[in-house]
C-alpha cells in the first residue's frame, strides 16, 4: 500500500545524493552531494551541460537508479527501503515518465499502450480511461494505430497520455521535445504544462531548452553532479 506523504513533507527530498559509476576510465561521479526539496504541485525545469548528471537525476527520483550514498523520499517513501518489485509498484501508483524516444511498445496500437499501466495494475474500465485521455490530447481518430503508423509528435502525445494515465502525483520528463521539431515541440510542451494543470500533479522536467525551463516556477541547475543554482523565474505565457 502507497504512504501518503506527511503534512508538510516535500514530494520530493533528495539529502546529499552521491551516485558513482564504473567506465572504462575509472569510477565516475555522475552526482555528487546533491540536495533538494520539491513540493507539490511545483514545476521544476533541470537545466545544465550535457554530462552534469540532469538525467541521472530524474532517474534517482523514479527510483530507476540506485544511489550510492544518501537519502531519497519520493511521496513519503524512503525508496532506498523498498524492493525492486515495491520500486515498480510505487511507480504505477505515484510516478508518471515522459522519454525522449517515447518508449512506446512498437506492437501495441497507441490505446493499448495507454492502458497498459492501469491493466498491469487491474483497474477496471483501462481502456475507457484511456480512450479518454487520447481524446483529450487530440488523438481521437489515432486510437488503433500502431507507433510505426503515428508521427514523433503524435508518438509523445501517446507517450503523455500513458505517463498520465494513472493520475500521478509526480510527473517526470526527460527532454520529452529533444526529438521533435519546434512546432511540434512547442505543442507537446502546451500539452505536458495543460496536463499538469488538469491532473493537479508537480512536474519536473529535464531540458536544454531555456524557453521551456522559463515556463516552469523553478529552475535547477547542474553542473558536474551538484546543484550550482536554484531560482524561481518569472512564468512565460
Amino acid at each position: 500500500m502507497v504512504q501518503s506523504t506527511a503534512v508538510g513533507e516535500p514530494l520530493i527530498t533528495l539529502e546529499g545524493i552521491a551516485l558513482k559509476l564504473a567506465s572504462l576510465a575509472g569510477e565516475v561521479n555522475v552526482l555528487n552531494g546533491v540536495d533538494l526539496r520539491v513540493d507539490a504541485g511545483e514545476t521544476v525545469g533541470v537545466v545544465g551541460p550535457s554530462g552534469s548528471g540532469k538525467s541521472t537525476l530524474l532517474m534517482v527520483v523514479a527510483g530507476l537508479e540506485r544511489v550510492t550514498a544518501g537519502r531519497v523520499r519520493v511521496a513519503g517513501r524512503d525508496l532506498a527501503a523498498m524492493s525492486e518489485d515495491a520500486l515498480a509498484r510505487f511507480r504505477r501508483a505515484e510516478i508518471g515518465i515522459v522519454f525522449q524516444s517515447f518508449q512506446l511498445i512498437p506492437t501495441m496500437t497507441a490505446l493499448e499502450n495507454v492502458a497498459v499501466p492501469l491493466e498491469l495494475a487491474g483497474t477496471a474500465g483501462a481502456f475507457v480511461r484511456a480512450e479518454a485521455e487520447l481524446r483529450a490530447l487530440g488523438l481521437g481518430r489515432r486510437l488503433d494505430h500502431y507507433p510505426g503508423q503515428l508521427s514523433g509528435g503524435e508518438q509523445q502525445r501517446v507517450a503523455l497520455a500513458r505517463a498520465a494515465i494513472g493520475r500521478p502525483r509526480l510527473l517526470l520528463a526527460d527532454e520529452p521535445t529533444g526529438n521533435l521539431d519546434g512546432a511540434t515541440g512547442r505543442a507537446i510542451v502546451e500539452q505536458l504544462f495543460d496536463l499538469h494543470r488538469r491532473h493537479g500533479c508537480t512536474l519536473v522536467l529535464v531540458t536544454h531548452d531555456p524557453a521551456l525551463a522559463a515556463r516552469c516556477r523553478r529552475t535547477v541547475e547542474l553542473a558536474d553532479g551538484r546543484v550550482v543554482a536554484d531560482r524561481t523565474v518569472e512564468l512565460v505565457s
